[in-house]
């Protein structure tokens, strides 16, 4: 039987000897305590301005002087131009459900509309509902939202059910 080895306290790996890396710990600045220092005087602040005045605070958007983002962007006003502001969400908002969710969770010849999405955990949203044809589908239902995919419209009805477009 291998007898074990005694090994000195010092040479174990524990928590009473580990330490950071070294180099990896710096010592804070200390601003303020003499030109011999480095930032001692104006306390890296430099010479007059804005910046070195106590309670300054940056504008948002501020860059340095120069002209900023929003004022270098062109603006073609009106939401029907997609290219109008960069900054405006001009994304359609609609809430996906597959036909692989609706062939899990729907018996054959079922009725789907919005409430019985929302029971089953779907269309939780508030949003439009479309249906999307990732997945396959191979009962027979009558499904009511907002929008169908072509293609899920076409394995729809392909599978004997049918489609009915609701108003947003």
């Amino acid at each position: 039987m291998a007898e074990k080895k005694e090994t000195p306290r010092s040479e174990e790996i524990g928590l009473h000897n580990l330490k950071p890396k070294p180099g990896s710990k710096r010592p804070r600045k200390r601003i303020g305590r003499g030109e011999g220092s480095g930032l001692g005087k104006t306390s890296g602040r430099g010479h007059k301005g804005a910046g070195s005045r106590s309670g300054r605070k940056r504008k948002a958007g501020y860059e340095g002087g120069q002209n900023p983002i929003h004022m270098r962007m062109r603006k073609l006003r009106g939401p029907h131009k997609k290219q109008s502001m960069p900054f405006e969400n001009f994304r359609t908002k609609t809430q996906p459900v597959n036909l692989a969710d609706l062939e899990e969770r729907f018996d054959s010849g079922a009725e789907v509309t919005l409430e019985s999405l929302k029971e089953k955990g779907l269309a939780t949203r508030k949003d439009p509902v479309k249906i999307l044809a990732r997945g396959e589908i191979k009962k027979k239902l009558a499904v009511h939202a907002h929008a169908f995919s072509a293609a899920a419209k076409e394995k729809i009805e392909a599978a004997g059910g049918s489609c009915h477009t609701l108003e947003p």
